[in-house]
Formats: C-alpha cells, structure tokens, sequence
C-alpha cells in the first residue's frame, strides 16, 4: 500500500465527532485514502463506520488501509448525494457525518489526470472518470464568456477575461489536451507579477475546471441537504473545505439550520413553529495549527464547521 494523502485537522475532528453509544455509526462520505477513518476506528474500538467514495482506484487503496478493521468498515463505491438520496428507511442511521471537500493528494500526484500543472498529464480532472465530460472535453465545448464566468465563479480568478481569451485563442489551433500546455497559455496571459506571485499563475484555472467537471459546487448543496436529513438526531455533521466559496455554502446552510423560523419571507404567520434544527458547535470554523501546516501544508487552507442536529426538520 502507497498512501500520499496526510489528512487534515486530525485532532480536532476527534475531538468535535466522538462517539456517543457503543454502537455509534459513523458516515465518512469522502474517503479518499481512508486517513480520517484510520483514525477513528484505531481510537475508537466499538465505532463502525461506513465509507464513500466515487473514485474506484483510490477506495482499493482505503480499502487495503481499512482492512485490519475488518466488519467494523463498510464500503459504498459512488457519489456520496447518490448515497445519502438512496439510503434504506429501514437501515440505522448515521450518528456522525464527515464530508471533506478536499481533492486527495493521490490525484494530484499519482492520479494521471491533470489535476496538477506540475507533471504533463492528459487534461481531465474526474474524479470517476467513467460519466461527465472531461476538462479538455470543457474547455472545447465553452465559449469564451462562458470561461471566463466559469474560471470567476468557481475560483475567483480576477484574471478570468485574460486567461479564457488565451485559452479560446489557443484553441484555434488544436485541442487543449495536456496539463502543463494550459499552465503555459494561462503563464503567458496573466501579468508579471501576478505570473510570479506566492501561487502558480495557474492555480485557480486549475480549480476552478475541477469544480465544474466535477460538479463541486452544484453537489455541495444537494449534498449537505441529503446528508443532514439521513443523520440521526443528536449526531454530528462536519464539513472541510478549501476555499472561501465552498466554505461561505457550509456556514450559510449551517445559519439556515439554526434559525428559529425557516418560513418564506412572504409568509404572513410562522408555520413552522420556530424550526430550530442544529446547535452550531463551531462558530469561526477551525483551522490548522502552525505545527500542523509545518508538516502539512496543504492544511494552511483548510477550514473545518461542525453543527449537533437537535430534531428533524417538518416540511412546510
């Protein structure tokens, strides 16, 4: 076994999604390599546990991980919405749920599908790379508006119009199909310092493809939704993300949970009789530590929400 992900905010996911019963289930809805569950079966001996993950290659290597663990772990080959959609009514529901929004480093650095600019890869940033289309698939179909408002909405680049007119003129000559040709036409558009700033000049063209391909930002909500419906009352529900938008979606669902009315504006009267349906056990979110990013430091980005679900929600 070959695992190159170091998860992130160890300790403090410990510390904020315990085990409350001798038959707690736990819900890790984005395995990767299985890091943060390694974690809680090793501390946690009557903990079971269930793992999601939509990429075959990297759930063999949780698998391998997981083993020593035996029946204690299950497995779930797929999206993490599709689960939570599809769980069974009569199955024992989650105690605790962890969605980590993070791309593994497995797929950065042995992944072979151009997640990085770092190794000439083919472009194509699926996660499961059986359904979707892929980034060079994307970036042939766009136009040159439609990049630019995908490159700002999905990572903010402030160079969005530089870059997506580059790019849609390098089209003109073939196929955008390699992952370090984007990183050298994105290097060529933007301006100097920026081409030589604290970030590769391609970072959030990067992401912003892997968000769209992957569909990062439309699943986000569905699946917070799905998953905090499914978990039990009394459980806890986490979430790690990377970057301001991802995070901004998990703080304003996590409000929303938390107000004492959650009718339409228009409503003239509250019918849902002060729906308060989470405490919020984590105000600021939490961050890495400096000790952590110095071993870590892909965790310096990392922000971690947690709420307790105190009732279900009735529908209005």
């Amino acid at each position: 076994m070959n695992v190159v992900h170091m998860s992130v905010l160890p300790e403090e996911i410990l510390k904020y999604l315990p085990p409350r019963t001798t038959d707690h289930l736990m819900v890790d809805a984005t395995l990767g390599e299985g890091g943060h569950l390694f974690a809680f079966l090793s501390q946690f001996p009557h903990l079971k546990a269930v793992g999601v993950d939509a990429d075959p290659e990297i759930m063999k290597i949780a698998r391998q991980r997981l083993a020593p663990f035996g029946e204690r772990v299950q497995f779930y080959g797929g999206w993490s919405h599709d689960f939570f959609t599809e769980y069974p009514a009569h199955c024992k529901r989650p105690d605790s749920i962890l969605i980590d929004t993070g791309v593994s480093m497995y797929h950065y650095l042995k992944g072979g599908r151009g997640f990085s600019f770092r190794f000439d890869e083919p472009l194509d940033m699926r996660i499961d790379v059986s359904s979707g289309l892929s980034a060079a698939q994307l970036i042939a179909r766009l136009s040159e508006k439609d990049l630019a408002d995908l490159l700002y909405v999905n990572a903010e680049e402030r160079y969005s119009r530089r870059i997506a007119k580059a790019i849609c003129e390098a089209k003109e000559h073939g196929a955008i199909t390699s992952s370090v040709v984007l990183a050298e036409i994105v290097e060529r558009a933007v301006p100097a310092a920026y081409r030589h700033g604290a970030i590769h000049a391609a970072t959030k063209t990067f992401q912003a493809l892997r968000v769209a391909v992957n569909g990062e930002i439309s699943r986000m909500e569905d699946l917070l939704e799905s998953a905090f419906r499914v978990l039990e009352v009394g459980g806890r529900l986490g979430v790690i993300t990377f970057d301001s938008l991802q995070d901004r979606i998990v703080k304003h669902f996590f409000r929303e949970k938390n107000r004492d009315c959650i009718c339409p504006p228009q409503s003239p009267i509250c019918k849902c009789r002060g729906q308060r349906c989470v405490t919020i056990l984590t105000r600021k979110g939490v961050g890495a530590t400096e000790g952590e990013i110095r071993k870590n430091p892909p965790s310096r980005s990392a922000r971690f929400r947690a709420v307790e679900k105190i009732l279900d929600e009735v529908e209005v």
